[in-house]
């Protein structure tokens, strides 16, 4: 049963970070306590996407903006409207801004710093169920991107 309720009345909060893979299309999720989500964290003021972005993936994995490449076409969006413990439980808007990255040596070092662990999911096509609310939807977008773009590079 859906809930009514006026999101222009609620706080507003982003959150941005990368969908992470490696060479074999691999990717990277941190390990929570009892679930898996991608490095990623709150916007700061002053900051834009890209910055909040970088500074997460460094801060919870220890990987440098040069050890990466950033698909300039890719970007995810998703709003959604969890209740926040930091704010005693308040509903809030939250936008969820993810961009795809890979990294340029499959050898870099991953040293998790704010969860307990991370782990590198085998790609499948299409993308195994991991989580409904927000990983699940990017897994569809980037099989679909990837798609595209593969068809793009054979039709050359």
């Amino acid at each position: 049963m859906a809930e009514n309720f006026d999101d222009k009345e609620l706080r507003e909060v982003k959150s941005c970070g990368f969908f992470l893979m490696k060479s074999n299309r691999s990717f990277l999720l941190m390990k929570h306590k009892y679930r898996y989500d991608l490095p990623k964290g709150h916007m700061k003021n002053g900051e834009n996407e890209h910055e909040t972005a970088l500074r997460e993936l460094n801060e919870e994995t220890g990987i440098q903006s040069a050890e990466i490449d950033i698909d300039p076409n890719f970007r995810f969006e998703d709003i959604y409207y969890p209740t926040y413990k930091r704010f005693g439980g308040e509903r809030v808007k939250k936008t969820l801004v993810i961009f795809l990255a890979k990294l340029k040596s499959d050898s870099v070092q991953i040293n998790p710093t704010e969860h307990p662990g991370f782990q590198w999911f085998d790609w499948n096509s299409p993308p195994i169920p991991i989580q409904i609310k927000t990983i699940d939807p990017l897994l569809n977008k980037v099989h679909q991107y990837i798609s595209v773009k593969s068809v793009a590079c054979i039709e050359k």
